[in-house]
């Protein structure tokens, strides 16, 4: 009798919508397979009627929970995209993994420029850039350039960046970023690693995982955060696993952000205010510049006016949002692009507004040696305007995603 590892695995799927219905949305369950499959990244999933859908097994993200495995074993997540599936209905899947040559499809992959950027793309399309020059503070010019690391989005067409870089209104402001202005550790030191002055700046340190495949292409960065300048070396007081992660969806943009985030020094307290602090994404300078009375935000209480902006604490209750949008004209085109909250996120969350490209929220949390902060948000940006229907559908799919039950058995060739 031939051992299971030397059998065909046979992947049993349930698919419940739960409350909402689903329709291009990701979907993902944790499977535990034999490690001769370990290498094997892409997976067909048949439901009962012969339709397939593709799927691909990935290491686990970084905030998936913690669990053993016995020898012989490892650990998968099978991502997927959910084509259609109406609220409280559900779907059967299987899928039959085996090692061995693998079809040859349309992917996301890496490409990287190196000590300058990695670019992740779709077959040939562009979508997002991670920036990661290394410090350069030989003038105060260059050190502009490279004082934060952030990650650039592309249109979904994959011409052109939508996101803003170094220079323009407000330098500080980068694609898809994240900081605070507000920082103490240690013996009270202050530090402001949002507009990153003094010596006060964050450095990519390398990379700690990637994907490629073709649902999800994503990658994991340690990024380290320095605060004032010792007399002998640049001050750690805390180091961040970042992990973006891009989704093969129609219809736009969608990216995943997480963030890990412990503390080196004693007493570490991020604090700040709306306007710098927290996780923010920043469209391209030419808003600013040129579009920004066309500028209108999208909230769950409706369609603002045109350059109509809410801030806490102006606004005491523009807070805990589970989203908010924002929508914007760059080169002719409009766009919106939604910012997906999660009730895991530490609250109080206060969200700021700005007619020329900027949004995002902070909260205020501690950090010590036995806790670090995780955060989660996703960003959709797609040609064109929503409705508050469709932004609440995309926020459902991220807070409240399709529940998803797997089996996993084994099949003689």
């Amino acid at each position: 009798m031939k051992p299971l590892w030397a059998s065909i695995i046979v992947l049993q799927l349930t698919v419940f919508a739960g409350k909402h219905d689903r329709i291009s949305t990701p979907a993902s369950v944790m499977v535990t397979l034999p490690r001769s499959v370990a290498q094997v990244r892409s997976v067909v999933l048949k439901t009962a009627d012969g339709k397939e859908i593709i799927g691909q097994l990935t290491e686990p993200s970084l905030l998936s929970p913690a669990a053993e495995t016995r020898e012989g074993e490892v650990r998968r997540e099978l991502h997927f995209i959910l084509p259609k599936l109406k609220a409280s209905k559900e779907l059967t899947l299987e899928a039959t993994i085996r090692p061995g040559p693998q079809a040859k499809l349309q992917a996301f992959r890496w490409h990287d420029t190196p000590g300058e950027f990695t670019e992740l793309r779709f077959g040939d399309r562009p979508i997002m850039r991670y920036m990661c020059k290394a410090l350069e503070d030989s003038t105060p010019e260059a050190r502009e350039l490279t004082y934060k690391v952030f990650h650039h989005l592309f249109d979904p067409s994959g011409k052109r960046l939508v996101t803003k870089g170094p220079g323009g209104k407000y330098s500080h402001h980068r694609g898809l970023f994240y900081g605070f202005n507000r920082v103490t550790y240690g013996d009270g030191k202050k530090v402001d690693i949002w507009h990153c002055k003094g010596d006060t700046h964050q450095a990519h340190a390398g990379f700690l995982s990637s994907e490629e495949g073709p649902v999800i292409g994503r990658h994991r960065a340690k990024v380290m955060w320095y605060g004032v300048l010792s007399e002998r070396e640049d001050q750690l007081f805390a180091q961040e696993d970042r992990e973006m992660m891009a989704y093969d969806v129609p219809g736009g943009i969608l990216v995943e952000f997480a963030s890990r985030l412990s503390a080196i020094a004693a007493n570490v307290r991020l604090d700040g205010d709306p306007q710098h602090a927290g996780f923010h994404f920043r469209a391209d300078n030419e808003v600013a510049a040129q579009t920004s009375a066309q500028t209108y935000f999208l909230r769950p209480d409706g369609k603002g006016k045109p350059a109509e902006t809410r801030n806490w604490p102006g606004r005491k209750d523009h807070v805990n949002l589970p989203w908010n949008a924002m929508s914007f004209v760059l080169g002719g085109k409009r766009y919106t692009v939604a910012y997906l909250d999660k009730p895991t996120n530490p609250k109080e969350a206060r969200f700021s507004e700005r007619d020329y490209g900027r949004f995002g929220s902070y909260f205020e949390y501690e950090l010590d040696g036995s806790k670090s902060l995780d955060v989660s948000y996703r960003i959709w940006l797609q040609e064109g305007e929503m409705t508050v229907e469709q932004v609440a559908a995309k926020s459902a799919d991220f807070i409240q995603p399709a529940k998803v039950t797997a089996r996993v058995g084994f099949r003689a060739e």
